[in-house]
């Protein structure tokens, strides 16, 4: 079975706002079976829409719509349906009752827009939505599903979970869907695939694996759909650990988490705490971590210091090492990384010192250098990076480099 999304909105395609809505809806389709064969987004314009839907019931059993349900007047995707399946529309009574309880619970006046939104096309099947006041419609059209939702995010969610999902499972008989991500970092994307070539030749054509790089990391995902659930998470288990052990040095953990979280729940397991020092990644490093539930169990805080001034006095970097060797030299890195671990009093730290550019390279000092330590109690290790000339994707390699080399440390590998 094959389902395909279709995201309707101008602010979509003008860059206005970014679809979060599809990425979620494929994950929860495929936890339940469903293959999503394509994505596509389209303008608030009836004829875009049409070509869209046409299209896509050439290729899927089940489309997803979002977005153009709202009660003004660049909100066309109800009376679009409404002339694609020649079905007229009607006032739905159920829904008209639920607006006016919403709008009486907050003690506004309903306007005629409002009123408008309980209007659906007779023949469709009418899902109330509970978290707004335009509802869900869904359409069984020559043998196919199509699902109209709300755009916004929590309505859509809400409505997928507790109504559509529950639909989609009752009528059809679905495979299952397994997926397994291996996290690796510090090899890339084509060496990984000559290092487990063997492998990824033998496995069977149900499973397949793939590879999606990001800026110093790259997610292995094998990907398998049968009938026989336990069957093939036992053959994606075994794929799984012929891999990892093949690649053990570069693995960061076989599951589907970003490298801080990672790092963040081995070390709360080891009851470790951790600290940063951050210059050109101006406190990203700190973000990335602190984005997530529970840091605070290892995360004890950290620093922002560009200038010299704030090196010496937060971290009491020496005022002989910056004149001497500079901001961005091993020197001062380690002495960053020392004085993370004395004043924030915690068993490791990250410090990173860099050009992150476009300007303020020099000679032997081009944009892009970026000088990394990681310390604990015992001792500190430095290592200098040469990424290029961006200054967005010098600061994001940066804070890859920083978490595989703290992952090293950690593991004793270096």
């Amino acid at each position: 079975m094959l389902a395909e999304i279709i995201t309707i909105g101008d602010e979509i395609l003008i860059g206005q706002i970014v679809d979060t809505n599809s990425a979620w809806m494929a994950k929860e389709l495929n936890n339940i079976g469903l293959s999503v064969k394509q994505i596509t987004s389209v303008s608030d314009d009836a004829a875009h829409i049409v070509s869209a839907l046409d299209s896509a019931q050439t290729r899927a059993d089940i489309i997803l719509i979002t977005g153009g349900l709202g009660p003004t007047k660049d909100d066309i995707t109800k009376l679009t349906l409404s002339k694609y399946f020649n079905m007229p529309l009607k006032q739905d009574k159920v829904t008209l009752d639920h607006i006016t309880s919403i709008f009486a619970r907050l003690n506004r006046p309903m306007i005629e827009a409002n009123i408008r939104q309980a209007e659906v096309p007779d023949g469709c099947t009418v899902i109330q939505n509970a978290n707004g006041t335009a509802p869900c419609m869904w359409f069984e059209h020559q043998g196919k599903i199509i699902v109209s939702m709300p755009g916004v995010p929590f309505e859509m969610m809400y409505l997928m979970e507790e109504e559509v999902i529950p639909r989609i499972k009752l009528a059809f008989n679905l495979p299952f869907i397994v997926h397994q991500t291996i996290l690796t970092a510090g090899l890339g994307e084509s060496f990984l695939a000559q290092e487990i070539a063997d492998i990824e030749d033998s496995i069977p054509a149900h499973i397949k694996l793939a590879y999606l790089p990001k800026l110093g990391q790259v997610r292995l995902r094998l990907s398998g759909s049968g009938n026989d659930e336990l069957l093939l998470k036992n053959e994606i288990a075994t794929i799984t650990k012929q891999i990892a052990d093949k690649i053990a040095n570069y693995v960061v953990i076989a599951d589907d988490v970003t490298i801080e979280k990672a790092i963040l729940d081995k070390m709360k397991a080891k009851g470790l705490t951790l600290s940063t020092a951050e210059s050109c990644t101006g406190g990203y490093i700190s973000h990335l971590i602190t984005q997530h539930a529970g840091s605070s169990a290892v995360f004890a805080g950290g620093a922002v210091v560009y200038s010299y001034d704030l090196k010496e006095s937060v971290l009491g970097v020496k005022h002989e090492t910056l004149n001497v060797f500079g901001a961005v030299s091993e020197q001062t890195v380690k002495e960053m990384a020392q004085g993370a671990i004395l004043h924030f009093k915690t068993d490791y730290a990250i410090a990173v010192s860099g050009i992150a550019g476009p300007d303020g390279g020099m000679p032997g000092k081009p944009v892009g250098t970026v000088w990394i330590a990681i310390a604990n109690k015992e001792g500190v290790h430095a290592k200098v990076f040469n990424f290029g000339g961006k200054r967005i994707l010098n600061i994001e390699r940066s804070a890859t480099a920083a978490f595989t080399f703290l992952l090293k440390f950690i593991n004793q590998e270096v």
